[in-house]
């Protein structure tokens, strides 16, 4: 039976082994059973599912996931976890723990042997350093997911559900939402964790579209577009693109492109959807 969301049970682990806590890995565990069990419900954890847990911790969540799911792959990357995890996860036999940085493992493989190239779901508690890289590197290399259900900065679990005209809109907002549809699914604040943090976090639920929202004829292209539209948000889209786009576009090619969506030549990035994005992406592509 699971028992880490009791704090005492936690102390209890940290202190027989002595643990310290890495910034540099952000970490902070969860002790709060009803979060807990909010996850696994969002997650739709089902004894038919592959689950792969970024970032254990002490096993926590583990615990949670091994009870609900058919198998669980949990990568750690903090030596001083490995024989914690040992211990905590001994009475699963459905488990395994991968010793390594998550932007590392070969996902797609695990997949397939795993789980036979079949979607998984994703589960983890994240770091704000690292919550970009691994979610991107998750959807751009075509990992078959069906759902990412995460924690994170409350912060940035509202960036990546945003639209346009807010403040939180940005690439992170439009590459999320053509990939998967976001839900935020419970805010949780700082005494929920061990140590505290300073600012609360949310769980998100990403599930995976089947087919991209909007038709952009070069993904890689149209992702150029949007991260050059808002690495100076100040800028016009104009004078954003032409600066950081570094492709054979002269001005006046920009301004043609942007023409075609029917939108002023002043506009910023912030101010086009997702869909506008693709069609620019597609005009622009046309004057290559």
């Amino acid at each position: 039976m699971a028992t880490l969301g009791n704090p005492q049970e936690t102390i209890a682990v940290l202190n027989k082994y002595k643990f310290v806590f890495q910034k540099k890995f952000g970490q902070n565990f969860l002790i709060d059973t009803h979060v807990l069990d909010k996850i696994i419900r969002a997650a739709d954890i089902t004894s038919d599912d592959f689950v792969l847990e970024i970032g254990p911790g002490i096993g926590t969540m583990t615990q949670y996931l091994c009870e609900n799911a058919r198998e669980v792959a949990a990568v750690e990357i903090d030596n001083a976890l490995i024989p914690v995890l040992k211990d905590t996860l001994s009475a699963y036999n459905n488990v395994e723990v991968i010793h390594n940085d998550i932007l590392k493992v070969d996902i797609n493989q695990l997949v397939q042997e795993k789980n036979h190239g079949k979607p998984i779901k994703v589960v983890a508690n994240l770091p704000y350093y690292i919550t970009t890289p691994i979610i991107m590197g998750l959807f751009e290399s075509h990992v078959p997911i069906e759902s990412i259900t995460i924690m994170v900065q409350k912060e940035v679990a509202d960036r990546m559900k945003t639209g346009p005209g807010s403040k939180e809109y940005g690439a992170l907002s439009l590459a999320v939402q053509y990939y998967a549809k976001p839900e935020i699914v419970a805010n949780v604040p700082p005494n929920c964790f061990m140590p505290r943090p300073n600012v609360g976090s949310a769980v998100i639920r990403l599930i995976r579209h089947e087919v991209p929202p909007v038709q952009a004829e070069d993904e890689k292209l149209m992702f150029r577009i949007i991260r050059a539209a808002f690495n100076q948000r100040r800028k016009t889209l104009v004078n954003g693109l032409k600066n950081g786009l570094n492709l054979p576009l002269s001005k006046e090619d920009i301004e043609g492109a942007i023409g075609e969506l029917s939108k002023p030549l002043n506009i910023r990035g912030e101010a086009l959807t997702l869909k506008e994005f693709a069609a620019l992406s597609n005009f622009i592509k046309k004057r290559l």
